[in-house]
């Protein structure tokens, strides 16, 4: 009989470690394809170089290169060329209020498109400047713009769209007006150079082009329509804000007034397909860039997922509940997600490896009962028989050599060590029905003599 030690703690550990070994070999293996890495570079479209959201690209591209992911920024004429690339499959970009249903079809739920929204990042007013003697005439409408040349954004822009709506309600067309596709620093200059009448411009307050006509009041006055309240309800998509007197520079007393402006919301979107851990870092992103108070807004009121023209994507519906996923609040970015896809995996392994651990052992345990237990049943019939009937010599001899091939086969089955004193009791069983069989087959004993 061969007799197998039982493993030690030590071989155990060993064998345990072996084990753990070989499960992360495979998870590596297998986790490039089950849960992909999140790619090192993505792109982003943004707006005019000198635009708000071109500003703010830039930081976000820092903000993911301290966390090892290159952000490529792709410059556009405006918030309609974002949504187009958005639609063709870019990953991530900025779209302006308003724009949202224009790559949907009416008939068709709002979830049927590819495009996510990670929130809303900021206000974006419609900014118009105008001429001081110009100014002053539209406060009740933009009615006296007729005739006049206008600066109203580049084709594909966002502002272009607004304004001509904007216009469109006052009965101002191309065919009344001059309507130059020009924006941004160079429109501010033609206007302060007095070629141009009026500008419309759609963007943060940071804006560089607002910023330089903010502190030119006197060359640039900035249009407050009394009835902008009611342009809401003819646009939904528009809202108001307030630029409070003397917000701009107090010092100079800009603006001298409180100033009511029409506004849209600048949206943070995402491909469908963007990976989540790229989602949850864009969002990290944003809350850095925008948090800070406004001219028109206060501290902590942007990013929110309120009021957003597209799906809020699932990574920010979370991210606005709870706050930043668990690993990514003690580990950096790289590790965090790193660890995540290994868990995401390592845990339903677990789950299956703890039971079937359990239930191995007893698998072997039954395996070893059975193959004892088997002998056993041949050794109590072969009792039975002899103690039931007399057996003929062919029966015994029988008998015996079955006797012979049960002790040869325990002799020689590996066992484990908890299993040798039932082999060796085994054995003499076996021992003690072959003296049972040996009295059966001897002649029975000769009479004393009288």
């Amino acid at each position: 009989m061969l007799i197998i030690p039982s493993l030690s703690r030590k071989q155990t550990f060993l064998l345990a470690a072996a084990i753990i070994g070989g499960l992360a070999l495979v998870l590596s293996m297998f986790s490039r394809s089950i849960l992909p890495a999140p790619p090192g570079q993505v792109e982003m479209t943004t707006g005019a170089v000198d635009g708000a959201a071109h500003q703010f690209a830039l930081k976000y591209q820092h903000y993911l290169k301290a966390n090892g992911v290159k952000l490529d920024l792709k410059p556009s004429t405006g918030a309609v060329q974002n949504l187009e690339r958005l639609n063709a499959g870019l990953p991530v970009g900025f779209v302006q209020g308003g724009l949202g249903l224009l790559q949907l079809d009416s008939q068709e739920p709002e979830s049927s498109t590819p495009l996510r929204s990670l929130g809303v990042v900021g206000y974006e007013p419609i900014w118009m400047f105008a001429s001081p003697a110009l100014a002053k005439t539209l406060s009740k409408g933009l009615g006296p713009l007729a005739g006049k040349k206008l600066a109203i954004g580049a084709e594909g822009s966002g502002t272009r769209k607004v304004a001509l709506e904007l216009l469109q309600a006052y009965g101002i067309t191309p065919a009344n007006a001059t309507l130059a596709a020009d924006g941004g620093v160079a429109a501010a200059n033609t206007l302060l150079a007095g070629k141009l009448d009026a500008l419309f411009i759609i963007g943060a307050p940071q804006t560089p082009a607002v910023q330089m006509l903010l502190g030119k009041q006197d060359a640039a006055h900035l249009v407050s329509i009394e009835h902008a309240e009611g342009l809401t309800r003819r646009l939904p998509y528009l809202s108001l804000v307030t630029l409070k007197a003397g917000s701009v520079d107090p010092a100079q007393d800009r603006p001298r007034q409180d100033i009511t402006l029409l506004a849209t919301t600048a949206n943070l979107v995402i491909h469908k397909d963007l990976h989540p851990a790229l989602a949850y870092l864009l969002l990290e992103a944003a809350r850095e860039v925008h948090r800070g108070a406004t001219l028109l807004n206060r501290p902590g009121e942007f990013p929110n997922g309120n009021a957003t023209e597209f799906p809020l994507a699932d990574e920010a519906a979370r991210y606005y509940k709870d706050g930043r996923p668990f690993l990514q609040r003690y580990l950096p970015y790289w590790a965090a997600n790193a660890l995540q896809r290994l868990l995401l995996v390592l845990v339903p392994l677990i789950a299956i490896a703890i039971p079937v651990f359990r239930i191995v052992p007893k698998l072997f345990e039954f395996k070893e009962k059975n193959r004892l237990y088997r002998r056993y049943g041949v050794l109590l019939q072969m009792e039975r028989d002899i103690t039931s009937r007399k057996l003929s010599p062919a029966e015994v001899a029988e008998a015996a050599a079955r006797l012979d091939k049960i002790e040869y086969e325990v002799s020689h089955m590996k066992f484990s060590l908890d299993f040798s004193d039932r082999v060796y009791t085994l054995r003499q069983h076996v021992d003690y029905v072959r003296k049972q069989l040996h009295a059966e087959g001897e002649p029975p004993a000769a009479a004393p003599p009288a």
